[in-house]
């Protein structure tokens, strides 16, 4: 059992939890990811963790309501108790000294972007980062990453907060203006397949975590599996960070949708237990 420490609603639908896990928060490394149950018989779901404080032994993670259990989660509260969260998992990120490193979060994708920005600026790198979403409301973590940032540019889609126009706007500016010589982007899959076209164009080594396709976690249900230069990987222990210009981001969307229907129904039926 976890405690809940704290909680913290960034908008209606994603909220932040600090976490008691004492163990995790000493090994966890930027990249890793925890996979948490709630009640004995719940299901799995991989969560990033976005922040660790190894003095207090706790960890942060930043939750999306999307499906069932992503609900339950985000509706717990300070003091609650989370039945499992099992961690660190998966391969931690590569951090090394390349020069100016060009990072794009997307939405929630920035949760598990920041504990890169912040490690990669560590290792001396010149850091700018774009962050984008629909609206300002959406944009999470801001101070965070600017405390990490030689730049920070926002990217809105309706302009009520930073620049109106997509994530690929505020990197090409980037790239336009200065060598940029390695790029990082995590957000929805669509967003980080035109990011990583754009860097494509401009020949930029990039990385992409495709975090959001994991299910089980530890590679036994295989439905994280995806095209990587035409080998088969598992995202769960091969990643969740690969060669972005090497995925195959098409056959990934396709997957992410394949269980839309039962996701839809399951949460029917939650939401019929509740009234």
């Amino acid at each position: 059992m976890n405690k809940i420490i704290d909680k913290v609603n960034f908008s209606e639908n994603v909220v932040k939890l600090v976490i008691e896990a004492p163990d995790i928060a000493q090994k966890r490394k930027a990249g890793h990811f925890v996979i948490v149950k709630i009640g004995e018989k719940g299901e799995r779901i991989p969560l990033t963790i976005s922040q660790a404080d190894p003095e207090k032994g706790t960890i942060t993670l930043v939750i999306q309501k999307v499906g069932v259990t992503s609900h339950k989660v985000c509706n717990l509260n300070p003091g609650d108790l989370i039945t499992d969260v099992v961690g660190p998992l998966g391969q931690a990120t590569h951090i090394h000294n390349s020069g100016t490193i060009l990072c794009a979060g997307g939405g929630v994708g920035i949760a598990p972007l920041l504990p890169i920005v912040e490690a990669m600026k560590k290792a001396g790198n010149r850091i700018v980062t774009v962050l984008a979403a629909r609206n300002k409301e959406l944009i999470i973590l801001e101070d965070q990453i600017r405390a990490y940032s030689d730049e920070v540019i926002i990217m809105t889609d309706d302009g009520s907060h930073g620049n109106k126009g997509l994530v690929t706007h505020g990197m090409e500016e980037v790239i336009k203006r200065e060598k940029v010589n390695e790029a990082i982007a995590i957000g929805p899959a669509i967003m980080m397949k035109f990011a990583s076209l754009l860097t494509k164009k401009y020949n930029i080594p990039t990385v992409a975590s495709l975090n959001t396709i994991m299910v089980d976690g530890t590679g036994m249900c295989g439905a994280c599996r995806v095209t990587v230069g035409d080998k088969t990987k598992f995202v769960c222990v091969d990643g969740p960070e690969f060669d972005a210009h090497q995925v195959d981001f098409d056959e990934l969307l396709l997957r992410l949708g394949a269980y839309k229907n039962e996701e839809k129904q399951a949460y029917e039926q939650y939401l019929e237990t509740l009234n």
